[in-house]
């Protein structure tokens, strides 16, 4: 059996002769992906859209098992949430394709050109990385968007997802499959590992001769288990422990409604706010008003001792709380002297993800832009924008707080290397 056509029922991907195999394929893949037309790579992004809601109910029986064992199994709330398919979602994967089909091809562009003066042409310009060995957890959207970033931006990518979500992950799968050969393009250009053996995981992440970058997404143990076995480039973020800073000048209501989204909207993902610093210039005003609205959402509060003070409903945090990436109800509170205090805090205990201040001052607003170092910096806005469809990129394949090669959300551009191109006339050097 082909690795790239798999089923949970009778393939099994443990020993090392069949992962070296799928990289194998995966990098012949890649170096026919890219060469093939930016109309061959779009248009297979197009029938994959539509075969998304044409086989919706296929892929939300295959949902339907999944959550049906999690549910068992004891995942909490945030994680059956992150798993959970609809129709609405399965159409708004549809719709990420059809954005990055939208999207400039990354493939060929112009980086830098000049002429040197003893007449040599010089360009820099886009190529693929190759292959992508892209490792989640929990989050099926997660094999859509890095499928069509990858191939998009001409890579061959090898998906292993959790678990907890192998038959959501293989009836999306098939649908990308499905859609390759009738465009022209290479089948082992999107490849799914449908074991659960962790040794493949392993195995694949010792074959830096055929995979050029490993990109775990999901909590830190995995991240941390990657990064300590990959022999390739890891793209990663290990927290996503995001603050929202309240600013002693600021619209109260607004402060509030950006709280509410970053904390409840989606409090398993990476970029919802885990902690609250607030100005003691205001926070007699606000923190009433926000922890009340808070607690009607369900949101556990735990808080320093000058917070608690203003609002008893709020329970004594322990040190770890500040470093804690809670992806849950629960938010940390703390009563700040300063914006200098809060920047300080942050530096502390942040994890470089996205960190917002709320205020009405100009200059506050300038400091922090420039004193917090994050992938992403809010200014009057939600931590939840942090989010390569929000942004305008379509997608994204992850959030990186690394600094080397991409930081943030990781789209087309990031999925890219570059190569120069000198083009002379018989030059040689002297």
């Amino acid at each position: 059996m082909s690795p790239r056509l798999t089923s949970i029922e009778s393939y099994s991907l443990a020993e090392t002769s069949s992962c070296r195999a799928m990289a194998e394929e995966a990098k012949a893949a890649s170096r026919l992906l890219a060469v093939a037309t930016g109309e061959a790579r779009n248009a297979w992004l197009l029938r994959s859209a539509a075969g998304l809601r044409q086989r919706s109910d296929e892929i939300l029986a295959a949902n339907a098992l999944d959550l049906g064992e999690a549910t068992t199994a004891g995942l909490n709330a945030a994680a059956i949430e992150r798993l959970t398919l609809s129709a609405t979602r399965i159409d708004g994967m549809a719709h990420t394709l059809l954005e990055v089909a939208a999207l400039p091809d990354p493939l060929g562009e112009v980086v830098t050109s000049s002429r040197r003066p003893n007449g040599l042409e010089v360009r820099q310009v886009r190529v693929p990385l190759g292959v992508i060995f892209m490792i989640y957890e929990s989050r099926p959207n997660v094999t859509i968007d890095a499928a069509g970033l990858c191939v998009k931006s001409g890579n061959a990518v090898i998906l292993r997802g959790g678990k907890e979500a192998l038959r959501t992950n293989l009836a999306l799968y098939r649908v990308l499959a499905d859609e390759l050969a009738p465009c022209g393009l290479p089948e082992a250009a999107v490849q799914l590992i449908s074991t659960v053996d962790r040794s493949a995981v392993g195995e694949l992440l010792a074959l830096a001769d055929l995979i050029d970058l490993a990109i775990p997404r999901g909590g830190e143990s995995l991240i941390r288990r990657v990064v300590a076995e990959a022999t390739m480039p890891v793209l990663k973020h290990y927290q996503g422990n995001c603050h929202v800073y309240v600013d002693g000048r600021c619209d109260v209501d607004m402060a509030i409604n950006i709280i509410l989204n970053a904390k409840v909207e989606r409090p398993g993902v990476c970029n919802a706010a885990e902690k609250l610093l607030v100005h003691q210039a205001i926070a007699a005003d606000f923190l009433p008003r926000a922890c009340e609205a808070l607690l009607a959402e369900g949101v556990e509060l735990r808080g320093d001792a000058a917070s608690r003070e203003i609002v008893p409903a709020i329970k004594a945090a322990e040190p770890a709380d500040w470093d804690t990436e809670y992806l849950d109800k629960i938010l940390a509170i703390a009563i700040v002297h300063s914006i200098e205090q809060a920047i300080s805090h942050i530096a502390a205990h942040g994890s470089g993800h996205t960190d917002a201040i709320v205020t009405a001052d100009l200059a506050s607003a300038q400091e922090f832009i420039a004193r917090v170092d994050s992938s992403a910096v809010m200014v009057n806005a939600s931590t939840r924008f942090n989010d390569g469809g929000q942004l305008g990129m379509g997608a994204e394949i992850g959030i990186s707080t690394d600094k080397i090669h991409a930081r943030g959300p990781c789209g087309l551009r990031e999925l890219t290397s570059t190569k120069w191109i000198v083009i002379g006339s018989g030059h040689i050097r002297e």
